[in-house]
């Protein structure tokens, strides 16, 4: 999978993160350790702080903090003393996290955490989501992904720090085919304000 696309493009190399070991794989891989990252993209937090904003235990916290660490995806990147103790801020090691094209078979990770949290959404939370069948052309395909690579720079363009946290995210893909391709068959029609039916 290409950089996050999430973050701003042409990001330079060395504000990237290539994942590539298996120690990194196991880190993005869990959604609360995803969530962590959520956090540590706005801003850099303490082991206490990112508990608090995720909701979780501060052991729970200090556990998905310190794996993410090892594996280079996040580093401490200020301190400071609080009533004789030192507080570590974490911070992202990279502007952008690289993955690697998934494999035949593989589950695209990241997806299944965006699509997790759409999932957990708290009721009465802006939410909008579509689902649109298609039949596209090898070119039109190519058109469309051009299409929303500039809108995922246009939205990314609204990013404003101290608003609510908001995620997008798009999946434009061929599933497995069950048309016949001889043209023994005729699909239904797609009503001019609908969704094809499945």
């Amino acid at each position: 999978m290409p950089a996050d696309r999430t973050e701003p493009p042409g990001a330079a190399d060395e504000d990237a993160v290539s994942v590539e070991t298996d120690q990194q794989l196991h880190a993005i891989g869990n959604l609360t350790r995803h969530r962590v990252l959520r956090v540590l993209r706005d801003e850099p937090a303490t082991v206490t702080q990112i508990a608090a904003r995720l909701g979780i235990a501060k052991g729970s916290s200090n556990y998905h903090v310190k794996v993410l660490a090892k594996a280079g995806l996040i580093r401490v990147v200020d301190t400071r003393k609080v009533r004789g103790v030192t507080e570590l801020y974490y911070g992202m090691a990279g502007k952008v996290i690289r993955l690697p094209e998934s494999g035949s078979g593989q589950p695209d990770i990241l997806m299944r955490h965006a699509l997790a949290d759409a999932e957990a959404a708290p009721d009465g939370a802006d939410k909008d989501m579509r689902l649109r069948h298609l039949r596209l052309s090898p070119e039109n395909f190519d058109l469309a992904v051009e299409k929303l690579t500039a809108l995922h720079a246009e939205i990314a363009a609204l990013h404003d720090p101290l608003q609510p946290a908001a995620d997008f995210f798009s999946a434009l893909y061929r599933p497995q085919d069950t048309k016949p391709q001889d043209g023994a068959s005729q699909s239904a029609p797609i009503p001019e304000n609908g969704t094809p039916e499945s």
